[in-house]
């Protein structure tokens, strides 16, 4: 198997995770390719990096209406991507343990979004921005709302940092905050305004999540048909169909989910009385217990 066949194996064959650390890495050796091509022949190289890069002017937006959502996967510095790539693995691991591939996707996008959308209002509104055009790129905003998240949701859980030694998520998560507040007043104004944004996106994901509404369905429904629209026209010549076995994350992730389900339905039936199940939770109640 050659090398393009064994990376095209590896994005299809792995977890979401995998697939954003592909496209942000993908994206990166793509356009830098590019842009040393245009150098060598001496064109201007800044109309790619315009169409995609997320501009703080309304007739750029307008002109590359795509640019909300191809900003938060382009790189044009290689520390920079580094850094990205190894706290969206690091903090999407974490992010797994807890929640599915799915939501994974759909968070990022969201942080993303939010993100870009801080960004642009700020140099619409601060004076600080007044005469000034910029433009934004980078997964940090993003990966932000992955860090937020995680800590929401378990904020006393621990990681190893060098130098740090065991440092809890949720001052983890207040250290990223104050960083990007202070650095407001740094040269990347507007990029630390949009890590504010994709903290705020993580916050209100656990928080409504947490409430039964889960704030990024939305997007979820929209990846869907696009996937759906993509598989349309492949028809299976075959009626055996064989599932890729579960990871690690993903049965765990699994389990914590009906345990969740089974401990909603203990309480009902504390509250309420076994009468007052539905069928379907009486099948769920029935089905652990055989389980067990």
């Amino acid at each position: 198997m050659g090398y393009k066949e064994e990376i095209i194996t590896s994005f299809k064959n792995g977890n979401t995770l995998t697939k954003l650390i592909y496209i942000n890495l993908g994206l990166f050796l793509v356009v830098g390719l590019i842009n040393v091509a245009l150098l060598l022949f001496k064109i201007d190289s800044n109309w790619l990096n315009r169409s995609l890069a997320l501009s703080s002017q309304w007739g750029d937006l307008l002109r590359n209406p795509w640019t909300p959502i191809t900003y938060m996967f382009l790189h044009f510095n290689f520390i920079h991507l580094i850094f990205n790539i190894l706290t969206l693995y690091w903090f999407g691991k974490i992010f797994l343990e807890y929640y599915s591939q799915r939501d994974l996707v759909g968070l990022y996008l969201f942080g993303g979004l939010l993100g870009g959308a801080l960004y642009f209002g700020a140099y619409a509104i601060f004076p600080l921005f007044e005469n000034h055009s910029g433009s934004l790129c980078g997964a940090s905003a993003a990966i932000m709302s992955i860090i937020i998240a995680c800590a929401r949701t378990n904020p006393e859980q621990s990681i190893r940092l060098v130098l740090f030694g065991d440092i809890r998520l949720k001052w983890l998560a207040v250290f990223a905050i104050l960083l990007s507040v202070l650095n407001v007043a740094s040269e990347n104004a507007g990029g630390n305004i949009s890590h504010l944004g994709g903290a705020l996106a993580g916050f209100l994901y656990v928080y409504f999540l947490q409430r039964g509404t889960n704030i990024t369905s939305g997007i979820n429904k929209i990846i869907d048909r696009l996937v759906n629209l993509t598989k349309r026209e492949k028809k299976s010549k075959m009626n055996v169909s064989y599932r890729r076995p579960m990871s690690d994350q993903e049965y765990n992730y699994q389990k914590r989910k009906q345990s969740e389900q089974i401990d909603l339905i203990l309480e009902k039936i504390k509250k309420n009385g076994y009468d007052s199940l539905t069928k379907e939770e009486r099948d769920q109640l029935f089905t652990a217990s055989r389980r067990n």
